[in-house]
């Protein structure tokens, strides 16, 4: 499966969450980037936990992307925690997809796909909502593939649903020049 079809998979699960989609922009709650990455990181953590596998995760952490397909547009925005287990047997790999798909409901999600993600791999996928409605959990399980020099491994996301920047007063010195005044 490639990056693209991945993040496009995800955009859509994005909209599935948010009211952005909807148009009701006004209704979305504000909170501040750091409040909202932070449970992310949490979130993931937990997953990680619940996962149980003795490989290698990947390193980045959470980060922001705009709600819109306007990418320098930074209000309406959502957290997202991209990151992978790999570095482990495909087996054990299995075993702890296998395991978070039994702990996910009794640590406060929801399973909404659980099945083939529908790429030329075919590889499993959990799809999953936090409870509260603020989480979207995304896991696949790819095999190794040796002609691509491609390891086994699970590939997770962890996404915020949408929500407003708090309104920030800016001091003269903060605002950007006024380019079109003389």
């Amino acid at each position: 499966m490639n990056r693209k079809t991945f993040q496009q998979g995800i955009i859509v699960a994005i909209c599935a969450l948010t009211v952005a989609c909807s148009g009701d922009e006004k209704a979305m709650e504000t909170r501040d980037k750091d409040t909202v990455i932070a449970e992310v990181e949490r979130a993931s953590s937990r997953i990680l936990e619940l996962i149980d596998v003795k490989g290698s995760p990947s390193e980045p952490g959470a980060m922001t992307m705009p709600c819109s397909d306007d990418y320098h547009q930074e209000d309406p925005y959502y957290a997202y925690h991209p990151w992978s287990i790999y570095k482990a047997p495909f087996a054990e790999l299995r075993k702890g997809m296998n395991r978070l798909r039994v702990a996910l409901p009794k640590n406060g999600w929801t399973i909404t796909k659980d099945g083939k993600d529908g790429t030329i791999g075919n590889s499993p996928q959990i799809v999953a909502e936090s409870n509260d409605h603020a989480l979207l959990l995304d896991v696949r399980l790819h095999k190794e593939v040796k002609a691509e020099d491609s390891p086994a491994m699970l590939e997770v996301s962890v996404k915020s649903r949408c929500y407003r920047l708090p309104a920030t007063s800016a001091t003269p010195e903060e605002q950007p020049p006024n380019m079109w005044r003389p």
